[in-house]
């Protein structure tokens, strides 16, 4: 992926080395961490709910952050993650001017271990995430070393992929489709919840696939291979692959983000054409 010497946005809250590390000065067990994402896959859970839990934490931790600050010049990685984010404002800006609308520019925050978020405390272990209460972007930039050694893939644009997934949640938040679905969810079944989650999150696969095509067609940023590592990466984190690893066996019902197939597919919709009304997946009968 070609990205450097492209802009860097500066909406990047980098809390690294803040101290966030424990709750209420218990430490993180790696038992914990297992249940928490065992909860995640056969409960539909959010892994970071349950650390908190178990670990004596509320559901909202409100302790006061340090004013906000922006990673190191000399930091490669962050400034990839910066300039990742700025194409993604300079995708959906246009995007959203062109149906009369205004793109809100979310917030990517940088973290180490737990972190207080308005949606909870924010865990390592949940991977990357969206926050819909502050209209952030959560991640710790050792996912990027468990996608190297857990899942193979160690693409610049893989990583990216990761970026603009978790942007494509904020898309769907300004856009009012996360409303309509929290909506959807109140009085169902949690197989119906299930269901829904995870049209959101094909959704937001498609959306990384509009940005990826955008962008390439601005700035000309894909490589040979690009292409296929995001692919990889979106196969290597579906329900299906991530429960056979961890079980053994599936439980369709459990899923909250897609098969492998279902993932790669809908990515696949979103950068083929840069279509938005492509990645409707709330009107698709098969996913």
């Amino acid at each position: 992926m070609k990205w450097e010497g492209n802009r860097e946005s500066d909406n990047v809250e980098d809390r690294r080395g803040s101290g966030g590390g424990r709750f209420g000065g218990r430490s993180i067990g790696i038992g914990t961490i297992v249940i928490a994402l065992l909860g995640s896959y056969f409960l539909g859970i959010n892994p970071a709910t349950i650390i908190s839990l178990l670990s004596g934490g509320g559901l909202v931790q409100t302790q006061s952050q340090a004013p906000a600050q922006g990673p190191p010049a000399d930091d490669q990685t962050a400034k990839f993650v910066a300039t990742v984010l700025a194409d993604t404002e300079d995708t959906w800006g246009p995007i959203f001017r062109e149906s009369g609308a205004t793109y809100v520019r979310p917030k990517l925050v940088l973290f180490s271990g737990q972190t207080p978020t308005a949606c909870g405390t924010g865990d390592t272990a949940a991977g990357p995430f969206y926050c819909p209460g502050d209209q952030k972007v959560y991640i710790d930039l050792e996912f990027f070393q468990t996608m190297r050694d857990r899942f193979r893939v160690s693409s610049n644009f893989a990583q990216a992929y990761v970026i603009a997934h978790e942007v494509g949640h904020h898309v769907q938040h300004i856009s009012g489709i996360m409303g309509k679905v929290d909506q959807a969810k109140r009085g169902g079944s949690q197989t119906q919840a299930n269901a829904l989650s995870v049209r959101v999150e094909l959704q937001a696969d498609c959306f990384a696939g509009v940005w990826a095509y955008h962008a390439n067609q601005a700035r000309s940023i894909l490589e040979d291979g690009d292409v296929e590592s995001a692919l990889k990466a979106a196969s290597a984190i579906g329900d299906d692959t991530l429960q056979k690893q961890a079980q053994g066996h599936v439980v369709p019902d459990s899923f909250t983000h897609g098969t492998s197939a279902q993932r790669v597919r809908w990515f696949q919709r979103g950068i083929e054409g840069g279509d938005l009304n492509s990645c409707n997946t709330f009107s698709a009968r098969q996913l």
